[in-house]
């Protein structure tokens, strides 16, 4: 960990020797990347003109620094409430080391991306809650019998994420995308995660279908099942484009 504080501190100086403090951050803090995890950084600076988002190498470091000032941080941050997507961000900052060290800008953001990952996602919708359920049961009927192998390795990799994200918003948690699933679905409910985990495990493996489609049963159960029959999705008024 000290390395990488230290190379933390040399990217600030080098690359940003006007912002206010660093946050560092993501897997290889945590001890658990791999020799191509990105050293994730937070970048305060006071005042900037608009944020952005970055990737260069560091002393053999894959880096990727997302930099911003407190008000576009701010926004990006309420973001997650308003669109319910995974606080990806706000994780990074509660959880990040400040470089050089903590600053009243600092805490005060950290406080903010605790209290937003406190309050956890906006309520599902009936309506979302529907099309969710309805697109999984598309993906299950595409999954029970195949046209071909790469048709179910296709629809079956979708129907993992979708799955997911369904189990996670119908229960009122943060979502979690591609690869933080399998770390978020197993703090959540590790013996739902491990029977997930083993039912996809063999569908990509050997091509069983059963046990994925029994679990997705399971998932759906306490909210109204499978849904097909029945089903309709308005399209907005404004959709509309007169013919030349």
């Amino acid at each position: 960990m000290e390395d990488l504080i230290r190379i933390a501190g040399q990217i600030l100086n080098d690359r940003y020797p006007k912002a206010n403090v660093i946050l560092l951050a993501g897997s290889l803090l945590r001890g658990e990347g791999t020799p191509y995890s990105d050293l994730d950084l937070v970048v305060i600076f006071d005042r900037l003109p608009n944020a952005w988002r970055e990737s260069f190498n560091f002393q053999g470091y894959p880096v990727e620094a997302f930099v911003h000032d407190p008000e576009t941080l701010n926004y990006f941050l309420s973001e997650s409430i308003l669109s319910s997507r995974s606080p990806a961000m706000a994780r990074m900052v509660v959880e990040g080391i400040e470089v050089p060290g903590p600053s009243e800008i600092s805490r005060s953001l950290k406080r903010i991306a605790a209290d937003i990952i406190a309050s956890g996602p906006s309520a599902l919708s009936d309506e979302v809650e529907r099309r969710l359920r309805y697109a999984i049961t598309n993906l299950i009927d595409d999954i029970r019998q195949p046209r071909s192998r790469d048709e179910l390795v296709a629809s079956g990799a979708e129907l993992y994420g979708a799955l997911a994200d369904y189990y996670f918003r119908a229960n009122g948690l943060w979502p979690a995308v591609n690869k933080s699933i399998p770390r978020a679905f197993g703090k959540a409910d590790p013996d739902l995660y491990s029977r997930f985990r083993d039912a996809f495990e063999k569908l990509f493996a050997g091509g069983g279908s059963d046990e994925v489609i029994f679990l997705a049963e399971e998932i759906l159960k306490g909210h109204g099942g499978f849904l097909f029959d029945g089903y309709k999705q308005g399209a907005s008024p404004s959709c509309r484009k007169p013919l030349e």
